[in-house]
């Protein structure tokens, strides 16, 4: 009896510890998150230096071409265009001396998809914007689109694209005339479920033989497990199928290909990179911007799984210090908790560890 006594003793003092652990580490990890600047939902399109400082002559039009379908298909799950791949793209665009105007297959107001966590300053100025809220109100049907209007076009993603952009007639006869013209086309996430089912006039579908990224098998299964039985295909199996050369980098991490006048990117994070490949095979330099700290925190996860952690905190240091620039370690927060969701705890408490000593590095250079 008193055996039993003592083995449950020790049972329950091991609980109480480890809940006590856990809440420690829950207000630890907590600590480590930096509050959002409320000042940035404010953003306005005429203040951000970008757009205003140094303008561009301008140099013609672009469309941008996001979702119409609010579900995932026969499920209940809702959906649209995320609406920082369309924004990011469109003020890139726009600074370089382009207009853009947005369609999509039904056109009208298509579904927006907003997370709230991934919004800068340019997705709220966006929202902010009464110009371009108007273009997304009242988005150009497919169908009515003048092809000739425009010096390229920009699929942006969000997970309708997957239902009404590969069937979609109007996108298939713009793409093929657009590839055949040697006039841009890009696309980034699952926009790129756009260039599925088009065959050239020579019979040869566009994917035959490309280098292209979108949306990963990985990414797409790590966040919803039934993707296969919601999804008509998942994007990465379907381009394959069709004769791409798929370029997967690290998950949720900028990562583009390009490839003669098809520019791909895997994911949101490719946003600001696929735009300004665009730009630049248009023939122009892509006009300075300030590389935004999410993208500076995007770079120093893409040094950690290239090199280890060493390197990744020297350029940490280099940034949050010496340059003294802004980086988002929230996002490497995150990278921690999907090392976690995949059972890479080694990883996960790494990169956790990469948050803190980005704390520090701020607390230096007296952000914090």
């Amino acid at each position: 009896m008193f055996k039993k006594y003592r083995i449950l003793k020790w049972v329950s003092l091991f609980i109480l510890g480890l809940i006590i652990v856990v809440v420690s580490f829950g207000f630890w990890f907590k600590s480590l998150i930096p509050a959002r600047d409320e000042s940035v939902t404010s953003a306005s399109a005429t203040e951000l230096s970008y757009l205003v400082n140094n303008p561009v002559p301008y140099r013609g039009k672009i469309l941008a071409v996001v979702t119409s379908a609010d579900t995932m298909g026969n499920s209940e799950k809702s959906t649209g265009y995320e609406l920082t791949e369309l924004a990011r793209a469109y003020y890139t665009f726009q600074a370089n001396g382009f207009e853009v105007d947005i369609a999509s297959p039904d056109g009208g107001k298509p579904p927006v998809v907003i997370d709230d966590e991934d919004m800068g300053a340019f997705d709220f100025a966006f929202l902010n914007d009464s110009i371009a809220q108007h273009k997304t109100s009242h988005t150009i049907p497919m169908d009515q689109v003048v092809s000739e209007d425009y010096q390229a076009v920009f699929f942006a993603g969000g997970k309708g694209a997957m239902f009404d952009f590969p069937n979609n007639t109007a996108i298939q006869a713009l793409v093929r005339n657009y590839y055949q013209s040697n006039k841009i086309i890009g696309a980034v996430c699952h926009g790129p479920a756009a260039l599925v089912n088009v065959t050239l006039d020579n019979g040869q579908h566009i994917l035959d033989n490309k280098t292209v990224s979108g949306f990963t098998n990985k990414e797409e299964l790590l966040l919803i497990s039934d993707a296969k039985t919601i999804f008509p295909f998942l994007l990465q199996d379907k381009m394959v199928e069709q004769g791409a050369r798929f370029n997967e980098g690290v998950m949720y991490l900028d990562n583009v290909s390009h490839d003669h006048n098809l520019i791909t990117g895997q994911n949101p994070w490719s946003t600001w990179s696929v735009a300004e490949q665009m730009i630049q095979q248009m023939g122009y330099t892509p006009k300075q911007r300030e590389i935004t700290a999410e993208e500076n925190a995007v770079q120093v996860l893409l040094k950690f799984h290239e090199s280890g952690k060493q390197p990744a905190k020297q350029l940490m240091e280099n940034v949050l210090v010496e340059q003294n620039k802004p980086l988002d370690r929230v996002l490497i927060a995150k990278h921690g908790i999907i090392a976690a969701m995949k059972g890479e705890l080694g990883q996960f408490a790494t990169l956790i560890g990469l948050v803190s000593h980005a704390k520090k590095c701020e607390a230096k250079s007296g952000k914090i």
